[in-house]
């Protein structure tokens, strides 16, 4: 398997392909030379544009699609009974994991793995797009298209692979980087992880995995991520800590901070960086992504260019030329002078975080929230959190639970709009019924930002089109 002069005569078959996850996966392979082919029960838009690349889609899971593949890569979510992995043990095809297959694609590389419950996917869109305009050529793997590139991922040249380390499923304790960013570690994904213990637990096992020469960087203002670091310390390991504060990181040896940090007239935030690590100690940041939460992870990237010795203000400029990934605070059109924005939030700290990044872009402006809860494991265990996130929207709708993966059940996100002490909040269940509902009562000047880690995205969608008429 790791031996990637036989590309061109392997053929790799991915079970789940429209995943931002698997599909990214894909993309490399095919760009590598690999015959590259793959199934899924939609054509999702990672899938299209895989397509579009001459990857072999198949709707829906048929045993013949596995025949003629040498390996199989399966996602998290496709169930040991699939008929198309069913068939593929029959006929002694190798079946791999993601994290399997990538631990080892990724093994004669310089491996940086960005891990974190909230944060991950562009601090690592931030790495890969600033590696690309540093003229490294890395290859990356993100789990959203990176809006400057139009792709979620690349097999290049140079001696870099820049992957988004998945917690889900605890994908990540397959991978071997060097270095690891660690961003949040906070309790996420109830149906994985019962606790807030077992999560940390997993996030341990990531820290372990570095070699001796390699390093943890790791948020300081994030109290799971804060712990992680100093257990990682306690073991001897080497570790980097960045954060928004000066005296938060005095008492580490490797630290990197934010100050004067301010708006700027792009909708995002101007700062100076200063670090004790690498060739420069100083550089002047301006961010057009929007959000405080994004000072912290520009200073997560950036404290990956000082720690490998890279110029920090050509890295400085270069994050000033990004402009954010898909579904991640994505602008998806303005009408009648209303502008909506799709976002994939689906934490209570995500949400606020994306709100307030709203407020701070355009103040003085009405704001919605339309949130989709993804998952009753999710809802129920994060529930006081789901109620106290809404605070900077002026009207929310909440919809019914994307249940993904579950199967139905009695619980409602009707109860969390019952547990919230706030005009203004609605429980409107249906895509159909919340789209209706917005198209009579948005106005001018009105912005519109849609939370969903499902389909809700479509709301947004439609809201344009039912503007446009």
């Amino acid at each position: 398997m790791n031996q990637m002069g036989t590309a061109a005569r392997t053929h790799v078959h991915f079970i789940g392909i429209g995943g931002s996850g698997l599909s990214a996966i894909a993309r490399m392979m095919q760009e590598s030379g690999y015959h590259v082919s793959g199934s899924d029960r939609t054509l999702s838009s990672f899938a299209a544009d895989l397509q579009a690349a001459g990857v072999a889609i198949f709707i829906g899971h048929d045993p013949r699609h596995v025949e003629g593949a040498d390996w199989i890569v399966r996602s998290s979510a496709v169930p040991d009974d699939n008929v198309e992995v069913r068939a593929a043990r029959k006929l002694g095809i190798p079946v791999y994991h993601r994290a399997d297959f990538l631990g080892k694609f990724m093994s004669d590389k310089t491996g940086i793995a960005v891990a974190g419950t909230h944060g991950k996917t562009t601090t690592t869109a931030m790495i890969a797009f600033t590696f690309s305009e540093m003229k490294l050529d890395p290859s990356f793997i993100v789990g959203g298209v990176l809006s400057n590139l139009g792709v979620n991922a690349r097999a290049g040249r140079g001696n870099m692979f820049v992957v988004e380390a998945d917690e889900y499923d605890r994908m990540f304790l397959g991978l071997r980087p060097q270095l690891e960013v660690v961003t949040s570690v906070e309790h996420d994904h109830p149906d994985c992880y019962p606790t807030y213990e077992d999560m940390f637990a997993a996030f341990r096992a990531f820290a372990d995995l570095l070699p001796e020469d390699g390093a943890l960087v790791a948020c300081a203002d994030d109290a799971g991520a804060l712990e992680l670091m100093r257990e990682a310390q306690g073991r001897g390991q080497r570790v980097m800590a960045y954060s928004t504060h000066k005296d938060v990181v005095g008492e580490w040896q490797r630290r990197m901070h934010a100050h004067q940090v301010a708006t700027n007239q792009r909708g995002g935030f101007d700062f100076e960086v200063a670090t004790n690590v690498g060739t420069t100690s100083s550089a002047a940041v301006s961010l057009q992504v929007p959000g405080a939460h994004n000072v912290g992870n520009a200073l997560a990237a950036l404290s990956v260019v000082a720690l490998l010795e890279l110029p920090l203000a050509e890295a400085a400029a270069a994050l000033g030329r990004f402009r954010g990934t898909g579904r991640r605070f994505e602008i998806k059109g303005e009408q009648r002078g209303i502008l909506v924005i799709d976002d994939y939030a689906h934490h209570p700290t995500e949400i606020r975080a994306t709100l307030a990044a709203a407020r701070a872009r355009y103040p003085g402006r009405r704001l919605w929230a339309v949130w989709q809860p993804h998952t009753y494991s999710r809802t129920q265990a994060l529930f006081a959190g789901f109620v106290q996130a809404f605070g900077d929207a002026d009207e929310t709708i909440v919809l019914e639970i994307y249940a993904a993966r579950e199967p139905q059940q009695e619980f409602s996100s009707e109860q969390v709009v019952q547990a919230i002490s706030r005009n203004k909040v609605r429980f409107i269940p249906t895509l159909q019924a919340a789209t209706d509902y917005l198209l009579e009562h948005l106005r001018e000047d009105d912005i519109l930002i849609v939370l969903s880690a499902g389909d809700a995205d479509q709301i947004g969608v439609n809201v344009l089109a039912g503007l446009r008429k």
